[in-house]
């Protein structure tokens, strides 16, 4: 009776771990990707328009 009820948990856990992760990884590369645009048009006049 317990296979079951582990085949069930990870059914159910596989989805809800890959959207954390795809959620987390987007998290990471959104914030590297930003800082490497200021870093690359530092002193340009458009980075002042974004605030």
């Amino acid at each position: 009776m317990v296979g079951p009820v582990v085949i069930i948990l990870v059914l159910l856990l596989i989805p809800v771990v890959v959207m954390m992760s795809g959620a987390v990884a987007s998290a990471v590369l959104g914030f590297v990707l930003g800082r490497d645009a200021e870093t690359r048009h530092e002193g340009s006049e458009l980075i002042e328009l974004n605030d």
